[in-house]
């Protein structure tokens, strides 16, 4: 059974950072693409950042220059590094890749930035 966990999530004054992780099990997923994804209350889930397969990647307008999304093959795991933290940050965050033609989704975590 393919599984994503994330973890990192946490409350951080505004400025800060955070760095989530997304480890896959029952899968290597080093050839597939990861996306993080984010909701915050009262709002639609939004797309905040991709890598493909190849390592290319791809950032939503409002997290360009402030977050990086990477990958460690080795460790199985997705990384999204968040500097310069802003209250509209605030959201739950989620990992998403598709395994045979089966979307997956992390369970989420938590993401507070105070102002």
């Amino acid at each position: 059974q393919v599984q994503l966990v994330e973890s990192g999530g946490g409350l951080v004054q505004a400025g800060g950072s955070l760095r989530l992780s997304c480890a896959a099990s029952g899968v290597m997923f080093g050839s597939n693409a990861v996306a993080w994804h984010r909701q915050a209350p009262g709002k639609q889930r939004e797309l905040v950042a991709v890598i493909a397969g190849g390592g290319t990647t791809n950032y939503a307008d409002s997290v360009k220059g402030r977050f990086t999304i990477s990958r460690d093959n080795a460790k199985n795991t997705v990384y999204l590094q968040m500097n310069s933290l802003k209250p509209e940050d605030t959201a739950v965050y989620f990992c998403q890749t598709t395994i045979l033609s089966r979307t997956v989704w992390g369970q989420g975590t938590q993401v507070t930035v105070s102002s």
